[in-house]
């Protein structure tokens, strides 16, 4: 196969003066010069990137990113430059921090009936937000379905989050993740999270697989690795991924146990204990008794009603009859009363972080 390679183009005024910069200053090596009585195109190359300046391109200065570990190490700390060829550089860190919004808490009630649009995403998955204002940024829940199965057209990639969850809703889903071994389904009621940057991949889906997914925060870096080939091994499940364990939550076999809101039970997930209670995440059903109004003291209480029907009542607030695909956040303090449940109530509850107070009254 032939050579190919690929160069960005930048104007310049006068070549002599962007030598010493790109060399000297930004520590890339010139590959070519001509012509040689009064040379107006250089090529240089470093840092990944090849670019090539030449004085007859009629083209903007534009604007280069330098990404490294130490900033503060590289052109003498200096995070933004000028070449003589007024091109910007900007100096950044290899790998952005991961930045947790405060959270802005808000009563928030999203129905399935209201039509909220459907957007297509990431390999053609259609996406419904369940939280509009997002809490200032502190958390994204999208509603995902994919209406034709089959393969997906996914890459082995990761995210960077500090809690992320994929709910599978109903349908099932082949996955596979980085030192879990081989691929494996995700049936309707089982969940699974993805620690922060494991690698993973979506293989096969069902016709109309809906998932429900949770990330912290709201807005996240998801990188493409393209190194990397899954299934790996030798698989090693107990790998702690900064603070969290992978966990595969399965329905079947699962115990049951009262609920902090009294009237209810709950099978819990075990994610609290595999995060270091970063989160935790119930599957929500009616058991005797009625309910009470109760408050909370967790920082990120967020619902979704899975099956039947309930009525969600908030102090000072209109009531809000809920049907499966509705979802609702409650902010801490607020008293409120899942009144009227029926029979086939099923909620999934997410709270961050996993282990918090519940006052009655």
């Amino acid at each position: 196969m032939s050579e190919i390679r690929a160069e960005a183009v930048l104007p310049t005024q006068e070549l002599r003066d962007d030598i010493p910069f790109y060399t000297k200053v930004l520590g890339m090596r010139m590959d070519m010069i001509y012509p040689a009585d009064d040379p107006s195109v250089a090529v240089f190359s470093g840092h990944g990137l090849r670019i090539r300046i030449d004085r007859h391109a009629e083209v903007p200065a534009g604007r280069l990113r330098i990404l490294c570990d130490d900033p503060m190490a590289f052109a003498e700390g200096k995070t933004t430059l000028h070449a003589p060829n007024g091109t910007r550089i900007d100096i950044v860190a290899i790998h952005e921090p991961l930045v947790m919004p405060e959270t802005v808490h808000s009563f928030v009630v999203r129905r399935l009936a209201d039509q909220a649009p459907w957007i297509i995403g990431r390999a053609g998955m259609h996406y419904r937000d369940l939280i509009p204002d997002r809490l200032g940024g502190s958390i994204i829940a999208s509603h995902i379905r994919i209406p034709d199965g089959g393969p997906v057209p996914d890459m082995v990639h990761y995210h960077t989050v500090g809690f992320q969850l994929i709910f599978c809703y109903k349908g099932w889903v082949d996955l596979v993740y980085e030192d879990q071994g081989a691929p494996f389904r995700l049936h309707a009621g089982n969940c699974v999270i993805q620690p922060p940057e494991i690698r993973h991949r979506v293989l096969f889906a069902s016709d109309n697989i809906e998932v429900i997914e949770i990330g912290v925060p709201a807005e996240h870096v998801t990188t493409i690795d393209h190194d990397m080939e899954l299934p790996n091994g030798p698989p090693n499940p107990d790998r702690d991924f900064s603070g969290q364990k992978f966990v595969h939550h399965k329905a079947e076999g699962a115990e049951w146990a009262p609920f902090r809101v009294p009237g209810f039970q709950s099978r819990d997930t075990t994610i609290a204990a595999h995060t270091g209670n970063v989160a935790g995440v119930h599957v929500v059903r009616r058991d005797v008794g009625e309910s009470t109004w109760t408050r909370h003291a967790s920082d990120i209480l967020f619902t979704f009603v899975m099956e039947g029907r309930m009525v969600l009542e908030g102090e000072g607030r209109t009531p809000h009859a809920l049907e499966p695909g509705d979802a609702f956040v409650i902010p801490p303090g607020m008293r409120v009363r899942y009144s009227d449940p029926s029979e086939d109530i099923e909620l999934l509850e997410v709270s961050l972080p996993g282990v918090f107070d519940t006052t009655l009254g």
